[in-house]
């Protein structure tokens, strides 16, 4: 009979005593009645006894059975690092809004929506004749201003041998020298007029300034474009750079307390360093198959948020990551050190601590609060409350109470040594 039967068995006799005393208590005063409850009693009380004298005797006879067996295990040593987890945001790392420099209707447009582009690529054509003509008359001002200057120098050569004899005053050739001057400059204004208009028909091609994916157009041929002075300039798309790529996360204010003060310790390869590798994930990937570099940490806190802004550049040769796409990103947030790990089904848990039943020397199960840390090589590594010596209870705990005498059977634990999902150096904390 297990303990449970002997536990009902003593709670039966216990009720119907009480049932039958309270019975007794509110029955009617008769002599009669009272001497037939007076036997009713007598008879519970009995079976009370009785039921309390087998239960007694089943707890005896299970009592001398043999301890219950459970599996038991030391705690594997291992060297394991701490990682820290964030959600973090991709973002080009150059962006560009495409906007025309000249105004007027817009020619044709030189790519297909979303297309991959390279650095001086024809994007869109403005009508040029316009910007010809004008290239075309400042030109021609040019021409013009250049024969001024060659009649004045005429001038001037001829009138100074005049002045020399007396003939031509100093005043007359003072004018033509002066307009000499005024000639010359302006054929200066004409070769910057002609300047400007090649640049504005230049301008009416639209290259690509940076490579990466086309936006679509947002303007189709036939349209007017504005250009700058008091109108906002029209948008004809967007590119966007593919690789790199840029990932940005936010660290709390605890954890980069914890990576400045690892870092000045002389840490290597932590988040709070410029330089230190990082593992990402996209939303359907198991574990963590991509890797980046930081290389940007914001100077100060966000005051609202209580993050600091971090930035990883990740290769993007194969163009998987796209700007705006979530991932999932892990970091080193200690250095290597040596820790206890068990399996998460070793660990007891109540209302207020975690805690392992350890099987000393005579059998005997003892409980332990311990602190736990993270998951490492598909253990849960034990942060202190634990030594490497105690063999812990893996197997058959529900059969295992502080206290009492076990049956142990000692097992090793098995670890795999090679850390999974993890391509990322180890944190030196060599200087």
């Amino acid at each position: 009979m297990s303990r449970t039967t002997t536990r009902l068995i003593v709670r039966f006799g216990t009720l119907a005593a009480v049932v039958g005393i309270g019975a007794y208590a509110f029955m009617p005063a008769s002599q009669g009645a009272k001497t037939d409850a007076s036997s009713f009693i007598d008879s519970i009380l009995r079976v009370f006894a009785l039921s309390t004298e087998r239960g007694s005797s089943i707890d005896r006879r299970l009592a001398g059975g043999p301890p219950p067996a459970v599996t038991v295990s030391k705690p594997a040593t291992r060297e394991v690092t701490d990682w820290d987890e964030y959600t973090g945001r991709f973002e080009a790392a150059a962006a560009v809004e495409v906007r025309a420099r000249v105004a007027g209707y817009l020619d044709q447009v030189h790519f297909k929506d979303g297309q991959m582009v390279a650095k001086g690529d024809l994007l869109y054509t403005i009508d040029r004749r316009p910007f010809e003509a004008a290239a075309d008359q400042a030109r021609a001002e040019l021409a013009q201003a250049q024969t001024k200057v060659e009649n004045a120098s005429k001038d001037v050569d001829r009138g100074r041998p005049l002045v020399a004899t007396k003939i031509m005053s100093e005043k007359v050739f003072d004018d033509r020298s002066n307009l000499k001057r005024e000639a010359e400059s302006a054929v200066r204004v004409a070769e910057a007029k002609l300047r400007t208009s090649e640049l504005d028909l230049a301008f009416t091609r639209i290259t690509a300034p940076i490579g990466g994916r086309m936006s679509r157009s947002v303007i189709t041929p036939g349209n007017y474009v504005s250009a700058g002075g008091g109108a906002q300039p029209t948008l004809l798309t967007t590119i966007v750079s593919q690789n790199p790529i840029h990932l940005y996360f936010d660290v709390s204010e605890a954890n980069a307390i914890k990576y400045r003060r690892l870092t000045i310790g002389g840490a290597k390869a932590v988040a709070g360093e410029a330089g230190a590798l990082i593992e990402i994930a996209l939303p359907d990937e198991k574990g963590y198959p991509h890797r980046g570099t930081i290389d940007f940490s914001d100077n100060r806190l966000d005051a609202q948020t209580g993050t600091l802004r971090v930035r990883a550049a990740v290769e993007n040769a194969k163009g998987l990551f796209s700007p705006g796409l979530f991932a999932r990103v892990r970091v080193a947030g200690s250095s290597p050190y040596q820790a206890l790990l068990l399996p998460d089904e070793a660990i007891g848990t109540d209302q207020a601590n975690k805690f392992v039943l350890v099987v000393d020397d005579e059998g005997t199960v003892q409980r332990r609060i311990i602190v736990q840390g993270p998951i490492a090589q598909g253990l849960r590594v034990v942060k202190s409350g634990l030594k490497s010596e105690d063999w812990v209870v893996t197997k058959g705990l529900q059969r295992a109470r502080p206290g009492q005498k076990v049956t142990p059977t000692r097992e090793v634990l098995q670890v795999t040594d090679a850390a999974p999902n993890s391509g990322i150096p180890r944190p030196n904390t060599s200087r």
